[in-house]
């Protein structure tokens, strides 16, 4: 009888295990309600060597003005699934060389690694003032090639545009449709390539306070997001890789040597 009465608990703790919540899908579990985090000295993005970017450069005098603008070029785009062949134009752009200079026309060579859009644009529109070529330029900059990768368990993993010069792992990874329900919210790694080595950071989404404290929080131009899988997901690499763990597999067992036990007791006396 004890032995009986030991396997039925056994069976009602299995149970009430198998309805228990998960307590590591909720992002910010530490937020009280009217929190309030610092957003003083957000960094933005800085040109970096082998970035592409495109320098526009307007005034009144449009004659003037063209002298330092690229010019237009036409590229052949190709078929694609279902379309005819085509062709785009696009500003043919810079590169930014190892030193951080591009060779921009008539000025000659203009350092712009580690300046912002900002700085590069103010950088630029006082040379050409000081050389008395132009007396009211205003100058745009844009990146070419900004992109970040996000990979493993988010729901549209692939590399995405970044658009705006203040751009955060959050964002980044609403782009790629947040994670999956098999995500490690408390283990997303950020690589980020930096000169020649690489920095990894690992930022938990479960608190906030790590989050935006974190240097990852604001990403950079080639960072790499990877998000890693849960134990669950580990497992299902193999064909039997959760049936142990599962609860409904030992209720079952459970249920099996209840009744196993009770035959053999009812036979015995």
């Amino acid at each position: 009888m004890k032995l009986r009465n030991l396997l039925s608990l056994t069976f009602v703790v299995l149970a009430v295990f198998s309805c228990k919540t998960p307590t590591n899908i909720a992002y910010f579990q530490d937020v009280k309600d009217n929190s309030k985090l610092s957003m003083e000295n957000v960094p933005a993005i800085t040109f970096q060597p082998m970035d592409q970017i495109t320098i526009n450069v307007n005034s009144r005098n449009p004659e003037i003005s063209a002298m330092f603008n690229m010019p237009m070029q036409t590229r052949y785009v190709g078929v694609t699934s279902g379309t005819s062949s085509g062709y785009n134009q696009g500003v043919i752009g810079y590169t930014i060389d190892s030193n951080g200079d591009i060779d921009f026309p008539i000025l000659g060579k203009i350092h712009l690694g580690g300046l912002t859009r900002e700085q590069a644009s103010s950088l630029i529109k006082n040379k050409l003032i000081d050389s008395k070529q132009i007396k009211d330029p205003v100058v745009t900059i844009d990146f070419l090639n900004l992109v970040v990768s996000v990979m493993g368990e988010v729901k549209l993993p692939g590399r995405y545009k970044i658009d705006r010069d203040r751009v955060t792992i959050l964002d980044a990874i609403s782009q790629a449709g947040d994670l999956t329900i098999n995500g490690k919210r408390e283990n997303v790694m950020l690589i980020r390539h930096n000169g020649k080595t690489d920095e990894v950071y690992q930022v938990d989404l479960t608190n906030m306070e790590n989050v935006y404290n974190s240097p990852a929080f604001y990403i950079r131009q080639g960072d790499m997001i990877y998000v890693t899988p849960n134990t669950k997901r580990a497992r299902e690499s193999t064909s039997e890789g959760n049936t142990f763990y599962s609860p409904s597999f030992w209720i079952s067992v459970t249920s099996v040597l209840v009744a196993v036990t009770s035959m053999i007791l009812n036979f015995t006396k």
